[in-house]
């Protein structure tokens, strides 16, 4: 089943495999009436529909070469996203990370790592203050072991890797950003962000799985069909 997000302005955000990109935007053609535009360039797509709706999104691991005939962009989008990459994957959450590295969807290698950060406390006082500080120290030393983690998997192999694919929260991420071991890491991340639940294997490898998708913003017309 896809993911579906909303997002600003009213519309939402599905994620879609490759292998159903094509069937996706045949099926959004039918609901809206018809192709009034295909408009692609090495860095996005918009499809725009006859009653006003429109499918637009970002090309992951671009950039492509767009097709001299507008028409065909759906069909050059999907061979640009059936190609079998290798993706450095980086996913950190305040407390967890797991880093790996897969091929097609799947994980070929990876660490995952778990560390106590206690939760915010609602006392006053010094306590608060002596426990904020026991949870910054947690917090840190639980970042610490995402970067050098991230470092020992991801930089060695780098040269080798289409790209790398960041999950979890974005606080986290900064926080690893300012590590300059990782910055030829960041360099070569995606702009898209995965949400992702506690760092886990099993999240990992779903993350390897979706890190193979686009995904696509749809705002609906003025002439929508309610379907």
């Amino acid at each position: 089943m896809s993911r579906v997000r909303p997002v600003a302005g009213g519309g939402r955000a599905v994620e879609v495999e490759p292998e159903r990109v094509t069937g996706w935007f045949a099926r959004f053609a039918e609901r809206h009436g018809g192709i009034a535009l295909n408009a692609i360039t090495p860095d996005a797509i918009r499809i725009e529909a006859l009653d006003g709706a429109v499918a637009s999104a970002t090309v992951p691991f671009g950039p492509l070469v767009p097709p001299d005939d507008p028409r065909l962009a759906v069909d050059v989008l999907v061979l640009h996203l059936m190609k079998p990459r290798r993706i450095g994957l980086l996913l950190v959450r305040l407390g967890g990370h797991s880093i790996g590295i897969a091929f097609d969807g799947k994980v070929e290698s990876s660490r995952t790592d778990r560390r106590l950060v206690h939760g915010r406390s609602a006392a006053g006082g010094w306590s608060q203050h002596r426990f904020a500080r026991r949870r910054e120290g947690q917090a840190r030393v639980a970042l610490q072991a995402a970067a050098t983690d991230a470092y020992e998997l991801l930089a060695p192999t780098l040269s080798t890797l289409d790209a790398i694919v960041l999950g979890g929260d974005q606080r986290a991420l900064d926080e690893l950003r300012t590590d300059r071991r990782l910055a030829p890491i960041f360099a070569r991340a995606e702009p898209r962000i995965l949400d992702v639940p506690e760092p886990r294997k099993t999240v990992l490898d779903d993350a390897a799985q979706r890190a193979r998708t686009i995904e696509i913003t749809v705002l609906d017309g003025f002439g929508t069909r309610n379907r």
